[in-house]
């Protein structure tokens, strides 16, 4: 008799179910935290634990696998240009989506909750006096010291040294051999340890959302549900006609790409977070056709460059706090409007909070009160979840775009992936 297993994915719905369920009935019980928090954060710190030696890694050897300064040059340029032309589709769809329905509009203030949003503020504060424009980015991604650069998690120059590393080892020939030994035991190493922390994915998942919805409780939501609803339209409608409409335009297909991506996008969507998927989306895009070296640069720099969600989202979010507080922008104050959500949500990418911190930026261009984030707070969990999801999709989507354009995406591990998948 066949033994039953549940899958991953079903874990994780029954541990996302039963955390709602937990968190609503013990709404406002401090023991909810006291107990479930240290399981949440837990798991959290496990993920955070194994991204950076996975990149570091996937990344040394892809480009050394690839060698060429010219080609990879060539590929950061198109993925940089490709990555802004998304992202800045995803804020006119919100900007448009919001100025169309207007969920602010007729919101009473009264009757919301509002959240402590000083940490945020402090935050936005901090990258202010640290960053001064986008020359400052680009000096940021070069690292002084890359051993302070990986303690801090600052990606883009883990990836910066990755690669001048990984050229290196490439120029040196026959004695960067066991260079590249090593970091590919290291690369196996990390993925085996990534297969053993999903193992608790389940529990970390209820732990974080029981701790949530406690908190918070159900009733957030309903003062704010048309903010919440329309953030969720939009962004299933960006998924469908813009990616969905690259994806088609390349031989791709959305759709398949969240069937290959379930289990990711349900672990992502239940803990808010785009680092927890991130060592599975790279294994899997690698399965679907897309070589290491594209994989291991597009993918983490995606993870600065390339929030759709997230910006999608706070474009949504900037309008609804303007709409709540009776203030007509102009056409000017719009386009302002997105040009600093292009510039703001490249520059402070890793920066805890980043969403907020985008949005507190955002609001003093166009002079919104900030104030007005503190009825959101509540909320945001709620939304969060669908960012990240989006932000996944859109990275894990960049990864096969890039592979296409550069003629060197595997179609017939790309048509073939499920049966490939079976016989594992």
């Amino acid at each position: 008799m066949k033994k039953f297993k549940l899958g991953l994915a079903w874990q994780i719905l029954i541990g996302l179910i039963l955390g709602v369920i937990v968190g609503a009935i013990f709404y406002g019980n401090e023991n909810v935290t006291k107990y479930l928090q240290p399981v949440g954060t837990i798991f959290m710190n496990m993920i955070k634990m194994i991204v950076v030696p996975i990149i570091i890694s996937t990344l040394i050897l892809g480009v050394a696998g690839q060698g060429d300064l010219k080609k990879l040059g060539k590929l950061g340029v198109k993925t940089i240009v490709y990555f802004e032309l998304i992202t800045t589709f995803a804020i006119i769809i919100g900007i448009a989506a919001a100025d169309f329905f207007k969920p602010g509009v007729g919101v009473n203030m009264e009757h919301l909750t509002k959240g402590d949003i000083s940490s945020y503020v402090e935050t936005s504060k901090t990258v202010a006096e640290s960053s001064h424009g986008f020359a400052d980015t680009l000096i940021n991604i070069v690292p002084t010291n890359i051993v302070q650069a990986m303690a801090s998690g600052n990606m883009l120059a883990i990836i910066f040294f990755s690669v001048l590393f990984g050229l290196g080892v490439a120029a040196i020939g026959e004695k960067g051999k066991p260079v590249l030994a090593f970091f590919s035991g290291v690369a196996d190493a990390m993925f085996w340890v990534t297969n053993t922390i999903m193992k608790f994915a389940p529990y970390g998942v209820f732990a974080l959302i029981a701790v949530t919805v406690s908190t918070f409780g159900i009733q957030s939501l309903i003062p704010l549900g048309k903010l919440a609803i329309l953030v969720y339209v939009a962004m299933i409608l960006f998924v469908v006609l813009i990616l969905g409409g690259v994806a088609k335009f390349c031989g791709l297909s959305v759709f398949r790409l969240i069937r290959i991506l379930k289990d990711e996008l349900l672990l992502a969507y239940s803990t808010s977070s785009s680092e927890t998927v991130l060592p599975r989306i790279m294994q899997k895009m690698e399965k679907a056709g897309a070589p290491k070296d594209i994989v291991s640069f597009v993918i983490p720099t995606g993870y600065s460059f390339n929030l759709d969600g997230s910006t999608l989202y706070q474009s949504i979010a900037a309008l609804f706090i303007a709409q709540m507080y009776g203030i007509d922008l102009s056409l000017v104050d719009q386009i302002t409007l997105v040009l600093t959500l292009m510039v703001t949500s490249k520059g402070i990418a890793g920066v805890p909070g980043v969403s907020f911190v985008v949005l507190l930026s955002t609001l003093t261009a166009v002079n919104i009160p900030v104030e007005g984030l503190a009825f959101i707070l509540g909320i945001d969990r709620i939304l969060d979840m669908a960012r990240t999801v989006v932000n996944v999709i859109g990275n894990s989507l960049a990864s096969l775009v890039m592979a296409k354009w550069e003629n060197r995406l595997d179609k017939e591990k790309y048509d073939n992936y499920f049966e490939n998948e079976k016989l594992v």
